[in-house]
């Protein structure tokens, strides 16, 4: 009989032990579980507080092109247009600021000088809208924000490195407020502002593809002549423009329907056994692009060289007359954007685009999607001021470096025919386009040279 009780009582000590252990199980894994919600948490916060800040970042940089342009713009037109552009990109950058982790009085400068740009660049474009001419105080004015403006860009651009490079996270900032704020901002080193320069279009955003290049596509493909052609066909324009001793093998990668030009793309192994892709427009059999990659560890020819190597290519593959405008180089390798020129005039919307390396000047891409879509004869005819004429629409404070003719597109898939200035204001250099026809001013474009390469913004 004792022994049956025995038996029970260490029954009900295992059932409890059992017990015991399966809600500790239980509780660990909804501790488990409810870590790793936090965590997903804590990193969906950061990377949309990571977003909203890169977005304050490109908007304050805008700000600041747009602040310069109009302080050499002299038309009313063009400087309503710009000034609306500063108005929209600091309400912008005002927006994603509201969006950070930081108490509304710890960026109160900040969001005062957001406000201030935007309310004053509004008042001033509905003064150019009513066609009256800014000030000198109001230009004066306009100077001293965008000083404050590039004071800004350098403080946020700092900040950016410090925070892609981890020396600071949003959830510190949540935590510890206004003096982790203002800690940071005092610790920024001014050494570090030298290389912004370099650095500058990291922040742009983009691959640069040249001025106008956003223009490039059109509904109409202009330079797609041509009747069509079958794969075979696309086949041979490939060996012929590779060279038949230069292949290994070609691989078929299909009929590209959807493509912005339908094209047959093919896949070339070359005697050195790099692949090569590359693709052909069913219309007219025409090059689309081409694109080889290879490490390139040593730079052995100049910019000049490259552009020379570049349009060489360009020729022996039948497109004559192109111009070298912008250019970007990356681990050795440079893109430069050749324009169409006809009659001395350059022809922005005509863009192809060449990959040299540096190391031997081979030419290892092609891209002619600009080209294609709008390469014709235009009609120069409709001229009727004079370059004289047109130079005295300029801001009396540029100093001008070069004078030519350029066709630049606007974004109604139009075209217009301008007086390209290229001068400086302040060790700044600047395009005015000047309207051929009526002398209106047409656009601004600021010219920023990094080590490497040149922008047009």
């Amino acid at each position: 009989m004792n022994i049956l009780v025995d038996w029970k009582n260490r029954l009900k000590k295992g059932h409890m032990l059992s017990v015991i252990c399966v809600l500790l199980i239980i509780v660990g894994v909804l501790v488990f579980i409810l870590y790793s919600k936090q965590k997903e948490y804590r990193q969906a916060s950061e990377n949309s507080y990571n977003q909203a800040f890169f977005e304050v970042v490109d908007y304050v940089q805008n700000v600041e092109v747009y602040l310069a342009k109009s302080l050499i713009s002299m038309s009313p037109e063009h400087g309503a247009e710009t000034l609306t552009n500063v108005w929209r990109e600091a309400n912008l950058a005002q927006s994603y600021l509201s969006m950070l982790p930081i108490e509304s009085n710890e960026l109160e400068n900040t969001e005062k000088f957001l406000n201030q740009v935007s309310e004053y660049s509004y008042s001033l474009s509905r003064k150019n809208i009513y066609n009256e001419s800014l000030s000198e105080e109001d230009l004066n004015n306009l100077k001293e924000l965008h000083g404050y403006s590039v004071e800004l860009e350098n403080t946020l651009n700092q900040l950016s490195a410090d925070l892609n490079e981890g020396r600071f996270s949003w959830g510190e900032l949540t935590k510890k407020g206004t003096v982790a704020f203002a800690k940071q901002v005092d610790n920024i080193s001014k050494e570090s502002f030298s290389n912004l320069e370099e650095n500058f279009h990291e922040y742009s955003g983009l691959i640069y593809d040249g001025a106008y290049s956003e223009h490039l596509i059109g509904i109409e493909k202009k330079g797609l002549t041509g009747e069509d052609v079958e794969e075979e066909k696309a086949k041979e324009i490939v060996e012929e423009f590779i060279g038949k001793d230069n292949i290994q093998e070609i691989e078929s990668l299909g009929y590209i329907e959807n493509a912005t030009i339908p094209s047959y793309d093919f896949s070339v192994k070359n005697n050195n056994s790099e692949t090569i892709n590359i693709s052909i427009s069913k219309k007219g059999g025409h090059i689309i692009s081409m694109n080889s990659n290879r490490d390139v560890t040593v730079e052995a020819i100049s910019q000049e060289e490259a552009n020379e190597k570049g349009k060489q290519f360009l020729e022996q593959k039948g497109f004559t007359n192109m111009k070298e405008t912008y250019f970007l180089k990356q681990e050795g390798i440079v893109t430069i954007n050749y324009a169409y020129v006809q009659d001395d005039v350059v022809m922005y919307a005509d863009l192809i685009k060449v990959k040299v390396a540096l190391d031997n000047g081979e030419v290892l891409g092609i891209e002619t999607t600009g080209y294609l879509n709008n390469h014709t004869t235009r009609d120069l005819s409709n001229i009727k001021i004079t370059k004289d004429e047109a130079r005295e629409k300029i801001n009396k404070n540029l100093e001008i470096k070069s004078e030519g003719m350029a066709m630049i597109p606007t974004e109604w898939q139009t075209e217009i025919l301008c007086y390209e200035f290229k001068g400086k204001v302040e060790n700044r250099e600047f395009l005015v386009y000047i309207n051929a026809e009526n002398g209106r001013e047409e656009d601004i474009l600021i010219i920023t040279d990094t080590p490497n390469g040149t922008l047009a913004m």
